[in-house]
């Protein structure tokens, strides 16, 4: 495939052009900077030519100004709209892999690109994987894949081994409109609804499903358990995603690089029971700090303050943190906090904090760990946009003891304190704030004596302690001589 035809120049400068855009923001992923160039070059000849059939001179695409943006700020899968802000561009044009997360002010056109993929060894092993499977199959795949689907589709009706239903997913649309005001979607764009094609059934079907840019139906009163999940992909974020979300369903993928079947993901779903400790260890937590990882999304200012409330009522101090992708060194600046909420799409969410001083847990989780009535049933969010609710959710209260699995024993927290009216309120509320930020030893529920009592206050107190000095000892002490020269061969240095 040619360049016109894997980066879709004719649809993106129909896009453009059809929509009067003049400063277009491009956004490449450090992979696809090499290709950058001869894409805005592109570009630029086909605008001249639309400009040529519409107005009918020369046509030129001079007042069309395309802007090339790289390193983003959070992940590479999200709309950068932070960074075509900085060039007042009126849209985005992203390449490569994208997760599909709504943008809160620009439109987008996401070009997903094209990989290669053997069509008729992958409806080869379809057809295998069908025999044995013994109930119907549902087809998801990477979107790099989504150009090969149809041929798959006209593979697989060719062949007699096909006796049991398969659904295909569909793919969502390519441009995305930044909703006006959040939906009852939670910010998702409004689509029609797609039937599963090629055998599922055409009668009434429930409420489409959605995840990654896929959408699907199943007929009434199908579950999604009982399907299996044939993936065509890589073992990327996008399909992790897949495989936390339906972590109950029996799910097989195929590697298009390797042409082969991978159906053992025992190693990947043993991450469930961390995030199940790490639900557990939040609960421990006093002190917690929100993780910004997203600016573009849309729905996430929302989600941010949706957690300093549940945080605030269940008795515990909240910090909001924006400093781009996380890493340890940066969040080991701030020891304070037990726990971070990391808020971000859902395929960068699930954020591998092992090597972290503390642990970072998702927005679902949080809300299981300070929820109240709220249990580990083992299914499982990863978008934050469905977690959305507009009103307040009701916290656990923490006036009587609990078990905590992290301490193996009964703790018992503070004990908020209700006001009555406004003279005695106000006191109560500085005698719950003080007890809420009081630091305490993890192995005894005793308060640490000289440590402060806020995160504001162990900053002010926080110092840097070099080398030690001991001023008892006054005299000097002996030093050598280091070698001189260079590395290769050192003065006075003897040679075998």
């Amino acid at each position: 495939m040619d360049l016109e035809s894997i980066f879709e120049i004719d649809r993106v400068a129909e896009f453009i052009s059809a929509r009067a855009f003049r400063r277009v923001a491009l956004q490449f992923p450090d992979e696809l900077l090499k290709d950058s160039t001869r894409i805005v070059a592109a570009l630029h000849e086909k605008l001249r030519l639309f400009d040529q059939l519409r107005t009918g001179n020369n046509g030129n695409a001079k007042d069309v100004r395309l802007y090339v943006m790289a390193d983003t700020m959070y992940g590479n899968c999200c709309v950068d709209e932070v960074g075509a802000s900085h060039a007042n561009a009126d849209c985005v044009i992203h390449y490569g892999h994208t997760c599909f997360s709504p943008t809160s002010t620009l439109p987008a056109f996401l070009v997903l690109g094209k990989a290669s993929l053997n069509v008729s060894k992958c409806a080869q092993k379809l057809c295998e994987y069908t025999g044995k499977a013994g109930k119907p199959i549902l087809v998801l795949y990477g979107l790099e894949y989504a150009h090969a689907i149809t041929e798959i589709k006209a593979s697989i009706s060719t062949q007699s081994c096909f006796k049991l239903e398969v659904c295909f997913a569909d793919i969502m649309s390519p441009v995305i409109t930044p909703p006006e005001t959040l939906s009852s979607t939670n910010g998702q764009p409004e689509l029609s609804d797609h039937q599963c094609a090629n055998g599922c059934s055409t009668e009434k079907n429930n409420a489409p499903y959605r995840i990654g840019g896929l959408t699907w139906s199943l007929p009434v009163g199908h579950r999604m358990e009982d399907y299996l999940l044939f993936y065509v992909g890589s073992d990327d974020s996008a399909f992790a995603n897949i495989l936390m979300t339906y972590n109950a369903c029996e799910i097989v993928r195929y590697d298009a690089t390797k042409d082969l079947l991978v159906d053992d993901f025992s190693q990947q779903k043993r991450i469930l029971k961390r995030r199940y400790f790490l639900i557990e260890k939040a609960k421990d937590a006093s002190i917690i700090g929100i993780l910004v990882g997203t600016l573009g999304v849309a729905g996430y200012l929302h989600m941010i303050h949706q957690m300093k409330d549940l945080i605030t009522r269940a008795g515990k101090k909240a910090y909001t943190f924006v400093m781009g992708r996380p890493n340890p060194a940066k969040l080991a600046n701030f020891p304070e906090c037990d726990v971070f909420i990391y808020v971000s799409c859902a395929q960068t969410a699930l954020l591998d904090s092992k090597e972290f001083l503390a642990p970072v847990i998702t927005p679902f989780e949080a809300m299981i760990a300070f929820g109240r009535d709220s249990e580990w049933t083992g299914a499982y969010v990863t978008e934050f946009r469905d977690l959305i609710t507009s009103s307040p959710m009701e916290v656990k209260k923490q006036s009587e003891a609990r078990f905590s699995f992290i301490q193996g024993g009964y703790v018992e927290d503070f004990e908020q304190q209700e006001v009555e009216d406004v003279e005695n309120g106000v006191s109560a509320l500085v005698n719950i704030t003080e007890k809420a930020l009081r630091v305490r030893d993890k192995d005894s529920q005793t308060l640490i004596r000289g440590t402060a009592k806020s995160g504001a206050e162990y900053f002010a107190t926080r110092s840097y302690h070099g080398l030690d000095i001991h001023p008892e000892n006054n005299f000097p002490e002996p030093f050598l001589i280091g070698k001189s020269g260079r590395a290769s061969g050192y003065k006075n240095e003897t040679t075998q």
